[in-house]
């Protein structure tokens, strides 16, 4: 401060001159500002060294006066200052006591302070006080010394390792406006309504949700079941009486089975020495004489009593999925060929689709109007526990997904517009098919599903329909083999949808 008091100007007043320090004059402009904003009349400095007759000792009189005020200005609080109540404390900015809006950069601060420290950390040039470091800091006073004020910042907490830098902050902007663009697309477009009400259209015109025609089948006859012993290492876990606890499906009673065990028995051992593997062969462990005589045995009658039923059923449904696919605009515009090689490829998946929607997963029996199904009722058509435990396992993970209709829909479109099936030809239209409908399907969820569940039903619903390409390939060999073992029961169109042979029409 004397350092300074000693560098004068001389500036003209009059007939007289008087001297201000550089100081004097910064001070002096800030008092005249504080006055005007309390409303008082400023008065401006020195007119009364402008008097002719002032002499030197009142001047300095003056100059300590003045001196004083400019110590009182700076070091002490000034009268207008807004003093924090105590409901207010706890919101009280840390640097300068204005109200804060919340914790910026770790300390409690307004948004004032919260600007002045980001600046003040991109600043190149460092902040200096041209006082005593020793400024107190107030609302309204804040921006007298910058220096002050910053070091202030960092000592109620204030961390300048979370400002972030311009790239930051330009990364952060546009990923906002990203997630923003992205909350607002997420709504189906006209053309993915379109697809899904034609699907619906079609589903709903292609599917007997009374089961009306079911009660026109070939009698199912429960009144045996087959067993064998040889496959039960192979069906370690299988247990169709446990899979299906009800008696809706099985009526079983030991007179009846006794007699026709032995036949079930030799053919679980011959068609699985015979027509599977050689891993099965071995369990049965027997030579290949007596699996001779043992298939000479099982052609002579019906093994299968609920082949002819299952059959009636199975050529039903495929008829339906037929049109179904034939109701289809883009089905309809691809060539003869790709329709066939698609049908043959996802009639299976379909099928199992559909009968999920009526898959009861507390009793394990598909449900169809006044007729129900059970497991036990495939193992007396000929299907062996290799396919029917996935098959089981498969409706019970889908069925606890709880899709809606258009869910389900969309997974049979999904499932018959696929690229990859043996003779598909327009690999490219049927693949931009595809993706159409993964992205209808993806879209739907987002927009019609809430829960913590959302985000993994897409590929959840994706994993059941991969899993069904490896079933798809069972149920082939399985058919065939039951066509071996009881030729005559299953009808040629499902022996057409099987065989790897093109056909030519539908």
């Amino acid at each position: 401060m004397r350092a300074a008091a000693r560098q004068y100007q001389t500036l003209p007043a009059g007939n007289t001159t008087y001297s201000v320090s550089p100081v004097e004059c910064s001070v002096n402009s800030q008092i005249l500002r504080d006055r005007h904003l309390r409303g008082e009349n400023p008065v401006e400095p020195h007119t009364a060294d402008r008097s002719p007759g002032i002499t030197e000792s009142v001047r300095m009189n003056q100059k300590a006066a003045r001196a004083q005020d400019i110590c009182e200005e700076l070091t002490g609080q000034n009268e207008e200052d807004e003093e924090v109540s105590e409901n207010e404390e706890s919101r009280a900015c840390g640097v300068c006591g204005d109200l804060a809006k919340g914790y910026h950069f770790n300390a409690l601060t307004c948004e004032g302070c919260k600007g002045f420290f980001r600046r003040a950390i991109k600043r190149s040039t460092p902040l200096r006080c041209p006082f005593l470091n020793k400024c107190i800091i107030t609302k309204n006073n804040r921006r007298s010394c910058q220096a002050c004020r910053f070091r202030k910042c960092q000592a109620i907490g204030m961390r300048k390792e979370m400002v972030m830098s311009e790239e930051e902050v330009l990364e952060r902007r546009i990923r906002i406006k990203k997630k923003k663009m992205l909350d607002a697309s997420i709504q189906l477009s006209s053309q993915q309504k379109e697809t899904i009400e034609e699907l619906l259209c079609g589903h709903r015109s292609t599917f007997d949700s009374a089961f009306s025609s079911f009660s026109g089948f070939r009698p199912i006859d429960r009144s045996v079941l087959p067993e064998s012993k040889c496959n039960q290492q192979a069906s370690e876990h299988f247990d169709p009486q446990m899979d299906c606890p009800t008696n809706s499906c099985t009526d079983t009673s030991k007179s009846a089975t006794a007699p026709q065990t032995s036949s079930y028995a030799n053919f679980f051992c011959f068609s699985s020495s015979s027509s599977l593997s050689s891993s099965s062969s071995s369990l049965c462990g027997s030579s290949e004489k007596q699996e001779n005589q043992k298939g000479e045995e099982v052609r002579k009658g019906s093994v299968f009593t609920a082949l002819p039923h299952i059959t009636d059923l199975t050529t039903y449904m495929i008829q339906d999925i037929i049109s179904f696919s034939k109701s289809l605009q883009d089905f309809r515009s691809l060539s003869m060929e790709d329709q066939i090689a698609l049908l043959k490829g996802a009639t299976f998946e379909i099928m199992q689709i559909r009968f999920n929607m009526v898959f009861n997963i507390k009793t394990s029996i598909w449900e169809c109007g006044h007729i129900t199904y059970c497991i036990d009722d495939a193992v007396r058509a000929g299907f062996q526990p290799l396919l029917l435990e996935p098959l089981l396992k498969f409706h019970h993970t889908l069925r606890k997904l709880g899709l809606q209709e258009e869910e389900y829909v969309l997974m049979q479109a999904m499932s018959l517009f696929s690229p990859d099936r043996p003779g598909v030809q327009q690999h490219s239209v049927i693949d931009e098919l595809h993706e159409n409908l993964a992205l209808t399907l993806k879209t739907w969820i987002d927009c019609k599903r809430t829960g913590q569940g959302k985000n993994l039903l897409y590929p959840k619903v994706i994993a059941c329909l991969m899993e069904m390409r490896t079933m798809t390939e069972e149920y082939t060999k399985q058919v065939l083999q039951i066509q071996d073992i009881q030729p005559g029961d299953i009808s040629p169109l499902i022996m057409e949808m099987v065989s790897k042979n093109p056909c030519t029409d539908l």
